[in-house]
């Protein structure tokens, strides 16, 4: 096993987790809240989605799923395209509406781009700094480990979430 098969296999489980927290659920329980400010099961599969969207596409140099697989137009979110999520309030959270298919089609579309790209990674690329803003700068090995982290933290409580849904 090398690198590129312990990223492939994180982020699979990512995939493996959305999918189950998502699956079949309507779009009332996607929608559903534990509290009036709290996040949704939609918004955190769409944002954790998006988190990887961007930022794999950005040290791939690639056009991100969201922009070039024109899911922006059909999920048509009443906020500005490049956004991600980040920092967004309960009235932005309540807006990331729709039906799960849609939902784990965009993440599976995410999902194949970012297997294309770390697939074929070698041991040596993990190296290369990608974001200098940081003390230590970012490489890409822990900018990819950070989205995966990044990304079953936000998966685990969609699951968390439909947990609840289920005990109600």
């Amino acid at each position: 096993m090398n690198s590129a098969d312990v990223l492939v296999d994180g982020f699979g489980r990512v995939r493996d987790v959305v999918h189950s927290a998502v699956r079949g659920l309507t779009p009332e329980q996607l929608q559903w809240r534990v509290d009036p400010e709290a996040n949704t099961i939609g918004w955190l599969a769409w944002h954790l989605t998006r988190v990887q969207d961007d930022h794999v596409a950005e040290v791939a140099e690639t056009d991100q799923v969201w922009n070039s697989g024109g899911w922006a137009q059909r999920f048509d979110l009443p906020f500005d395209q490049d956004a991600t999520g980040y920092g967004q309030n309960a009235d932005e959270v309540g807006a990331v509406e729709g039906p799960a298919q849609l939902l784990l089609d965009y993440h599976d579309a995410v999902y194949e781009q970012t297997l294309v790209f770390v697939q074929g990674l070698g041991d040596e690329d993990l190296s290369r700094v990608v974001d200098r803003r940081w003390d230590p700068p970012v490489t890409l090995g822990i900018r990819l480990v950070s989205v995966i982290s990044d990304d079953l933290q936000h998966a685990g409580q969609a699951a968390f979430i439909r947990g609840l849904l289920r005990r109600r």
